[in-house]
């Protein structure tokens, strides 16, 4: 007799979407850049979909493919949302302030949605595909920690050349 309260199934695609929302106003303006913090993120996303994987069932071979595919798709997007943001260094202070593009802001948004669309579509198409429609959703997580990845590595890197020419007299 257990039913699900009314509008329980509103907040679970309406909180992540106040969250992002959050996350892009935060992001439209210049902020200083802690290189020393760039891995936090990173590790954050790894943990959360670590966390995920490990509330369904392993993935098949076809499972594995698509993320590993995913994560490759992933580490490009995230160079590109990387090379896509704008980096400034104070010559006198050396502190390195970025703004994202709002470019880059909208693929996250556009994964984060496009993982909602496809578990929904596909929910009842996975024995014609021969994968779970689970194993379609996770791999836009992977996709995710990629493009989360590869992008703050692209910002080590560019901050680092920025700091270090800033240093020449």
């Amino acid at each position: 007799m257990d039913q699900v309260p009314p509008g329980a199934g509103v907040w679970t695609y309406l909180a992540p979407i106040i969250i992002i929302g959050v996350v892009i106003l935060r992001n439209s303006r210049a902020r200083t850049l802690r290189i020393e913090r760039l891995w936090v993120t990173p590790a954050i996303v790894m943990a959360m979909t670590l966390l995920a994987f490990s509330q369904s069932p392993p993935p098949g071979p076809l499972g594995i493919a698509l993320d590993v595919g995913a994560v490759a798709v992933g580490g490009f997007l995230g160079w590109w949302r990387g090379r896509a943001s704008h980096f400034t260094v104070n010559p006198g202070t050396h502190v390195v302030t970025s703004r994202v593009s709002a470019w880059g802001m909208l693929l996250i948004l556009g994964i984060f949605a496009l993982r909602y669309i496809v578990r929904y579509a596909l929910q009842g198409e996975a024995s014609t595909l021969h994968i779970s429609a689970n194993d379609l959703a996770d791999s836009f997580l992977v996709l995710a920690v990629g493009v989360v990845s590869a992008q703050r590595i692209e910002w080590l890197i560019r901050a680092r050349k920025l700091i270090a020419g800033a240093r020449l007299p």
